[in-house]
């Protein structure tokens, strides 16, 4: 029999990928952005978005994260519709309900495009335009803040 390597000796216990999955499929679940589990001296963190362990260097006035970026830029078109409160918005008048428009519906000014729940109220969000809903930048029931681009009419 051949005496083993020292690296062989050494080695760590293999990673288990089936764990990696999920604990990957949790952090989906649950919306986590980071876990980490510890199991017979093997750790295991998983993570969405973070930092490796060696330090990213970003240089003043370096251009901001691709995300907010998008937002920025979409809240600076001229056809955006913004939240003007912060809430939680609905695409229509109930539960299960037809959404008030879809892509590609015409609206005139004044027609109601969502409902922002904010306090208890549900205040309808009229287009402030005539024109095409192109874009809708938010979900049913998804929390929105002040200023927040919801939709795109040109």
């Amino acid at each position: 029999m051949a005496p083993k390597d020292k690296s062989t000796a050494d080695a760590k216990p293999a990673v288990d990928k089936d764990l990696i999955r999920e604990l990957a499929k949790l952090l989906d679940e649950t919306g986590l952005t980071e876990i980490e589990i510890e199991r017979a001296g093997l750790r295991v963190r998983v993570g969405r978005g973070m930092q490796t362990s060696a330090p990213v260097l970003h240089s003043p006035g370096a251009a901001p994260a691709p995300t907010a970026l998008a937002a920025a830029d979409l809240a600076k078109h001229p056809g955006a519709v913004t939240s003007p409160m912060v809430g939680t918005a609905y695409r229509g008048p109930a539960p299960g309900a037809a959404p008030f428009v879809d892509l590609g519906s015409k609206v005139v000014v004044g027609e109601t495009l969502l409902i922002i729940e904010a306090m208890k109220t549900m205040n309808q969000i009229p287009a402030p335009r005539s024109g095409t809903v192109t874009q809708i930048l938010i979900e049913d029931g998804q929390p929105v803040e002040f200023g927040e681009p919801l939709v795109i009419i040109e």
